[in-house]
């Protein structure tokens, strides 16, 4: 069932809204996905309590960018595979990023050949989920573990425990959750976390013996399957995109075009993702599926004009391509200026698009 298309606000100047209109057709081809994707089912490996979620689809960035790497690569080819990612603004999301050439040369994995990456954070800790295949020999990765010093589970799949000291042994630069891990054959994920006492708590969920995080399905589910990615529940969305983190100045622009968009609601979830192309999509959801069509226009309009508390403009980093909402989802899909970087801008505060 295609995305509702709706009309834009008046401050929407008319070549955006050209464009809207020319891309009619692709609205058609927004469809109800099944939330079984590769970003959904990574979170329902995690505790229902998590809040906020980065993801890298790292075998996608790699298939965009054509990088040949493997688990012979050298450290100095996966770090320029690195660098070559975050000018495409596909690494931010990433807690390996910083990790990456130690990772391949001591750890046996790295962005280099892990499928994907999901970091999960909630109050009561953080992990990280990382998809393996053939590219990854776990036999191989357990041996280097305990020749760098972390103590084996007494059961292959429970957490072998390292530590600050252990971590800062292996090279420098590592990221904090690999203090941690789990490496879980059957299932094809390494688990990491700077806390073990987080890390049994998350192997409960993979056990099916606690709740995953499923709360945001429907919401990343409109994403599809994004190289890289945020998503928020709506708590955190409204705390940390808010416009009260902006000065005074900022606020009372955004209440002016705010007044002039129209009424928004609360926000429920929120995900912003960088598409294969390169283009980007936000997902905005609301509680009650009758705002959303109101609610996806008056933020079409917000996210095709000023942008108070970021500086200068919207339109100075992308354009609307479309906007759209379906059951309780607003979707719009941006088309980022060259050498703009929006997931990494605005997937934090203030935001003015995404208000609640």
């Amino acid at each position: 069932m295609p995305h509702r298309v709706v009309p834009r606000a008046t401050l929407v100047i008319a070549t955006v809204v050209a464009v809207v209109a020319a891309a009619v057709g692709a609205l058609a081809a927004w469809r109800l996905v099944s939330p079984e994707t590769p970003l959904a089912r990574a979170m329902a490996l995690v505790p229902a309590d998590a809040t906020r979620f980065s993801w890298t689809d790292w075998a996608g960035v790699r298939a965009e960018l054509g990088a040949d790497l493997d688990a012979r690569s050298s450290a100095e080819e996966v770090e320029a595979f690195l660098a070559e990612a975050f000018e495409e603004d596909l690494s931010s999301m990433s807690a390996l990023a910083t990790s990456a050439g130690v990772m391949q040369d001591e750890l046996g994995f790295s962005p280099a050949t892990v499928s994907w990456e999901l970091l999960a954070q909630s109050g009561s800790g953080a992990v990280a989920v990382m998809g393996v295949g053939d590219d990854v020999d776990l036999d191989r990765v357990a041996d280097l573990l305990a020749s760098h010093g972390w103590s084996p589970p007494d059961d292959p799949g429970g957490v072998w425990e390292g530590g600050p000291d252990v971590l800062s042994g292996v090279g420098p630069m590592l990221t904090p959750e690999l203090q941690h891990l789990a490496l879980l054959a059957d299932e094809g994920v390494v688990l990491a976390s700077d806390q073990a006492p987080h890390l049994e708590q998350v192997l409960r969920v993979v056990a099916g013996e606690a709740d995953g995080a499923d709360g945001l399905a429907e919401v990343v589910a409109r994403l599809e399957e994004p190289l890289a990615a945020a998503a928020y529940d709506g708590a955190y969305a409204c705390e940390h995109l808010a416009m009260a983190q902006a000065d005074d100045a900022a606020r009372a622009e955004a209440d002016g075009l705010l007044a002039a968009a129209g009424e928004v609601h609360p926000l429920t979830g929120f995900a912003m993702g960088v598409l294969p192309g390169g283009d980007v999509r936000a997902v905005l959801q609301v509680e009650d599926a009758d705002d959303a069509p109101r609610d996806a226009e008056a933020r079409a309009a917000l996210a095709s004009g000023p942008a108070p508390g970021q500086g200068g403009d919207f339109t100075d980093r992308f354009s609307v391509e479309a906007a759209g909402a379906e059951g309780r989802e607003v979707v719009l899909d941006l088309r980022p200026v060259a050498g703009s970087y929006v997931l990494s801008d605005l997937t934090s505060g203030p935001v003015l698009f995404a208000t609640c």
